[in-house]
């Protein structure tokens, strides 16, 4: 890390017009956006605040790099040829690994602390935007903590483990260790997203289960335990792989690690299992609602991190703008960049408020706010994911050739960008979903009603935009308008929420730019934007 100033007079020519490095971050205080929408979390100012200064080091950045750039590498056999079926991963990817366990990524939540999940999904936004790959295993371990909580008959240290602040890469089984992590091996070659059509197959062994069969998709293979489906003669049933046994190995056999777009950090493999012993969660036949709750919560994650990764954009292109001239004029006060940063800064925080009160509704008590909870997450997942990789692309498009670069943080944010919208559920699975919800679930129906009443009368244009969509869709619309019902549903969902709480010049742009039909198809494509108020939302260039 250098610590004097690099020279800018080098002989054939001197370098000027360059943006200088940023230095170290504050995510917490350069960010007025998460600290209104996280109000109400556990500790937020103080607990997210510290998460948020450590992530912002020039140091975690470089980190970051170094995970990113030096990918897990696949270690089979040892020399001898016995089997190990291990994955070795760069020291900063432990490196953040244990930060972010420490800070209490995955137990915050489960803690008994008011506003657990609005922390947890502010700490998701908030890593995101530095090393996203490490957010996967830990997502998954904050997710599994109500499946296991519930599950008969399986040793409570599986419980502690998980929810425990230490983070404990060893090769150990459960009881030794000092904290563990979960992962999911989930889909098969032939089935996808379509889980019932799983073949592995699930044998009794005395009071435990061994588990026969291929997965396509492993995510975090080193994590301590996986949840996983296979069929028994009842049917499809959820089951908790241990990774490690007492003075062996689990059988487990990595075939290969997938070659991803992004991502990179984080391992995801193939495996097999081969008799592998396996405790059963849940019902027999009864895996898919059992393991439904787990993907609820991942869904948070996947709504609220795409925030993350726009802000992280966003702010690269703010730092480029406002040091950096063009044709006699700093970049930042040319009105068109000005109206096109101003457009995608709408994106990003609408994908915060509207990722932030599903949060919220995950911590509320009642089963008003869980069927809220249950159609919010959904709305938030597909509208969020669909910006982002349109923000990312934008962003980079500011820097020119250097947002091409990977000396910018832009391709790797580039490449995740469409990450989760494909993870646990595709756009056109959870519009399904979310109709699916809406068809069987009347609470859900006055839960998402309610909230777009909410701010009736407080802005014309929402008012008539509201009408008219109620008056567009008097019932719920045919599966092939599925995308249609949903983005609108989602757009007027985030207005409502900006209308209750952002500044009014952010409200009412929202609205006049998202609901009102006069635009473009494409960013920036808008006018009579209040460019000076959005763009101090992304706070000042550093």
């Amino acid at each position: 890390m250098s610590h004097t100033a690099p020279r800018s007079d080098l002989g054939t020519h001197e370098v000027h017009n360059q943006p200088g490095a940023r230095g170290d971050f504050d995510l917490w205080q350069s960010d007025p956006v998460i600290r209104l929408n996280a109000a109400g979390a556990a500790n937020h100012d103080t607990h997210l605040g510290d998460y948020a200064r450590m992530l912002g080091q020039a140091k975690m950045r470089e980190a970051a790099r170094d995970a990113n750039r030096h990918t897990p590498e696949l270690a089979l056999f040892d020399r001898g040829g016995r089997r190990l079926d291990e994955v070795r991963y760069h020291p900063a990817y432990h490196q953040f690994m244990e930060i972010s366990v420490a800070a209490g990524y995955s137990a915050v939540a489960w803690e008994g602390s008011p506003g657990g999940h609005a922390t947890h999904a502010a700490m998701v936004y908030l890593a995101s935007q530095v090393e996203p790959g490490h957010c996967c295993p830990l997502t998954m371990t904050y997710a599994s903590a109500p499946v296991i909580a519930a599950a008969e008959g399986l040793s409570a240290e599986w419980q502690s483990k998980i929810l425990s602040r230490r983070y404990d890469p060893s090769v150990a089984e459960i009881a030794e260790k000092h904290g563990a992590t979960i992962g999911m091996a989930m889909t098969e070659k032939q089935g996808g997203s379509d889980v019932r059509d799983n073949t592995t197959r699930a044998e009794p062994d005395g009071s435990v289960w061994r588990l026969t069969g291929h997965k396509w998709f492993c995510s975090a293979p080193m994590s301590d335990g996986f949840l996983t489906l296979a069929q028994t003669p009842k049917g499809l049933t959820c089951f908790l792989v241990p990774r490690w046994l007492e003075g062996e190995r689990n059988g487990i056999r990595i075939q290969r690690l997938k070659d991803k777009l992004g991502n990179r950090s984080n391992a995801s493999a193939e495996i097999e299992y081969d008799r592998a012993l396996a405790y059963q969660i849940g019902e027999q036949g009864r895996g898919v609602r059992t393991i439904v709750e787990m993907v609820h919560h991942t869904r948070l994650d996947t709504a609220i991190a795409p925030a993350g990764l726009m802000r992280a954009a966003l702010v690269e292109a703010h730092h480029w703008v406002s040091h950096r001239t063009a044709f006699q004029k700093n970049l930042v006060d040319q009105p068109l960049m000005r109206t096109v940063l101003a457009d995608l800064t709408l994106d990003w925080e609408g994908s915060v408020a509207l990722g932030m009160r599903v949060a919220h509704a995950f911590d509320g008590a009642t089963r008003e706010d869980r069927a809220f909870a249950r159609i919010g997450v959904a709305l938030a997942k597909f509208m969020s994911n669909k910006l982002c990789p349109v923000v990312v692309s934008e962003a980079m498009e500011v820097l020119g050739g250097m947002g091409f670069i990977e000396d910018t943080p832009l391709p790797m944010l580039y490449r995740e960008a469409p990450l989760n919208g494909i993870w646990e559920g595709s756009g056109n699975v959870i519009c399904l979903d979310a109709l699916r919800t809406l068809a069987k679930e009347p609470r859900a129906v006055d839960a998402l009603n309610a909230e777009l009443d909410a701010p009736a009368g407080q802005d014309t244009g929402y008012d008539a935009a509201l009408r008219a969509y109620r008056a567009r869709w008097t019932s719920l619309p045919s599966e092939a308008e599925a995308r249609w019902f949903v983005e609108q549903t989602a757009l007027l969902l985030t207005a409502a929420v900006l209308i209750r709480q952002a500044p009014e010049p952010i409200a009412d742009a929202f609205v006049a730019t998202r609901l009102s039909g006069d635009r473009g198809r494409v960013s920036g494509t808008v006018r009579n934007l209040d460019t000076r108020a959005i763009l101090a939302r992304l706070g000042r260039p550093d």
